[in-house]
């Protein structure tokens, strides 16, 4: 065997190394929002169900705008990114008992369901629909984990 071919595997062998560490990691993590939690629902049966219980309440307007604000995610990704923040304006939305999702709701539910690193792409698209960013700034300061822990979220408050 040459030597070009031998680094050739090499090469080749980390780079599926790699893609199989990263697959098992995206998997792993599915795996575990699977897991029944004290309630006995995982996340995503929690997910599944505020989106069933507020799919009434949804319009068309908020849909396209909620497309819009998850379009910069990968397309591989896409599917399971609305589930979880629709899943969290869905929650927003019966605990204030609304009987519509309004774009305050659906923007505050973004800004919960997503890590910190995507605000600066929801801030920036606010400005270019000029809706005020001021009424939101308490929620952009804590990360989904603040607001799972929700004793942790209520002293910072």
């Amino acid at each position: 065997m040459s030597f070009s071919f031998m680094l050739f595997i090499m090469i080749w062998t980390f780079i599926l190394l790699g893609l199989i560490a990263i697959g098992g990691y995206f998997m792993f993590h599915k795996f575990l929002k699977s897991l029944p939690k004290d309630d006995g629902k995982s996340d995503l049966d929690w997910e599944k169900y505020y989106i069933e219980q507020s799919k009434h309440l949804w319009r068309d307007d908020e849909k396209a705008f909620l497309e819009e604000l998850v379009s910069p995610v990968p397309e591989l990704f896409r599917d399971v990114a609305r589930q979880k923040i629709a899943g969290k304006i869905g929650q927003l939305a019966l605990d204030k008992n609304e009987s519509e999702i309004t774009q305050e709701t659906l923007i505050q539910g973004y800004i919960m369901a997503t890590p910190k690193r995507d605000h600066k792409f929801l801030r920036k698209k606010l400005k270019e629909k000029s809706i005020d960013i001021n009424q939101y700034e308490p929620f952009f300061q804590y990360s989904p984990e603040d607001y799972r822990n929700k004793k942790y979220a209520a002293k910072t408050r």
